[in-house]
This record gives C-alpha cells, structure tokens and sequence, in this order.
C-alpha cells in the first residue's frame, strides 16, 4: 500500500510515518513543507497525482491559532484550499485521504461531549479554515476519514507540555485558564489510529483525543506532578488571559464514532502525559 503523508515535518505526521515504518509499510512517503507548498493550489494537486498514493494522510496545517488572525489568507488558503487540492487529486486518482480537524469547528457551549453530527460553529479563523477544510474532503473524496482532534502534543515540535515545563524552569508560578475543558492527545496515540483507519473502509467523520477530560489549569498540575516540578498553578479565566483569537470553554469530544466502527479508544489523558515525558527525556 502506498501511503502518503502530509505534514511529515509536524507533530503528528512525524509520528505516522514512525508508526507505519513499525508495522513493516515498506512504500510510505513523507511530505513537509520543503516538498509540498499547500498554499499552492495547482502544485499541491499535481505532486499528489505524481505520486499515486493508495492513502494520503493529510496531517499538514496551518495551525498558528492566534497569529491566523492577522494572518487569515495565508490560514485560509493552506488548510481550506490545500485540502480542497489534495481532495481533488484523491478523487482523480482513487485514493482513500484521512484529513485531521479540530474540536475548534464546535461552538463550545454546555458542558457535554459533543457527537460528529452536532452542529458546527466555528469560532475564528483557523476553526473556520478547518471546516472549510472538512467539507472539501466531503464533497470531493468518497472514501474519506475525517478525524477530529484535540490539545496535541508529541516530540517532533512545540506543544502546551514542552512550554509549560520551561516556564517551570524559570518561574515559581504559572497563570494557567482553568474554565476550558478538553482532551489532550498525544500524537503517538493519535498515529496509531490512523494507521489502523487507513487499512479499513470505514468512512466517516470521528472524533479521536485521549481519553478523559481536563483544564488546561488540571493539565499543568498532571505535567507538574509527573515531572517532579515544583511550579505552583494559578488557576485563571479566559477573560483573565485574553487571546487574539477566540477559544471554545467546551471541547470535549464524544468517541462514540469509535465504539460504532470498532476502533480501539484511546488510552486516558494521564497515561498518554506520562509516556509522553518519558519519551522527552530519551531524547
């Protein structure tokens, strides 16, 4: 099987290519930002087609959250019409395509779970690009996984864990939001499933996070205790700690798409954070 992956210089592609090598995929090919520019529509389509891929697992974005404000075209056209590029080259050449979204396309109101068909409310630029996104691999690709995601973090970039542990370094206390309430996901975890998906014809939109909910605020704490540091968390609001770009209070997924298809969850957010460090400190 031919499989290739976007994004191969990021978190998560960087752990899907790792993960299909150690399950013995000998035609896998990685793509990072050198290789594919996906802000150009016409290029991005024809190195695809080029390649011939049986799976493209779209992992590359544009996922600068708060600087996609000022810059909104950029953000637009790399994650929307990247996507709608790579979408059409999947539909012209027969490829299943997995496209990695957000809990950001959600509204963020109430305190449930929400379900893959709840309805969408994208609350700034890069949720809006996101979903942009999502409904291009709708329309154009039959055979199309959509896997939505959250707070992820992994070794091969920066993330929430490696920024709170050098504040620890330097700081006695952290002003940490403690009214925004998700899953962290460890893109090993996260790599795993994909990999699986991409053996299956289980089309569809899902949701996948590691298991479990928390703040950002309980996070801090989890890494703290975890990493034997003795930073003190100052548990704030968001209206305490304003962003140029709006956040959801609620991001919690439902895995219940899982369970439907029979894929494995995935393990609870605390074991996931403490693989995690342990993997840092191989480094």
């Amino acid at each position: 099987m031919r499989i290739l992956v976007t994004g191969a210089d990021g978190q998560l592609g960087h752990d899907v290519l790792k993960r299909l090598a150690a399950e013995g995929e000998k035609e896998i090919e990685g793509a990072g930002i050198g290789d594919f520019n996906l802000a150009d529509f016409e290029a991005t389509e024809r190195r695809v087609k080029e390649r011939r891929p049986d799976v493209v697992i779209h992992c590359g974005a544009y996922t600068a959250v708060d600087r996609a404000e000022d810059e909104r075209d950029l953000c637009m056209a790399v994650n929307a019409g990247g996507t709608e590029a790579i979408a059409r080259a999947c539909r012209s050449t027969g490829a299943k395509m997995i496209y990695i979204s957000t809990d950001y396309v959600f509204g963020g109101e109430g305190e449930t779970p929400f379900e893959t068909d709840d309805e969408t409310r994208p609350l700034n630029t890069y949720a809006l690009s996101k979903y942009m996104g999502e409904e291009a691999v709708r329309r154009l690709v039959e055979k199309s996984f959509i896997v939505r995601t959250s707070w992820v973090f992994g070794t091969n970039g920066g993330n929430f864990v490696k920024t709170m542990l050098r504040a620890s370094e330097s700081r006695d206390s952290v002003r940490v939001v403690d009214d925004q309430t998700g899953s962290p996901t460890y893109t090993v975890d996260l790599a795993a499933l994909l990999c699986e998906m991409a053996r299956t014809e289980k089309y569809g939109t899902y949701h996948a996070s590691n298991e479990g909910f928390c703040t950002w605020a309980d996070f801090t704490e989890e890494i703290y205790r975890l990493a034997g540091r003795t930073t003190r968390v100052e548990r704030i609001t968001s209206d305490q700690y304003p962003s140029k770009a709006k956040r959801p209070r609620n991001s919690r997924l439902s895995k219940s798409s899982l369970d439907r298809e029979g894929f494995h969850r995935l393990p609870r957010w605390e074991d996931a954070t403490a693989r995690f460090l342990k993997e840092l400190q191989s480094i």
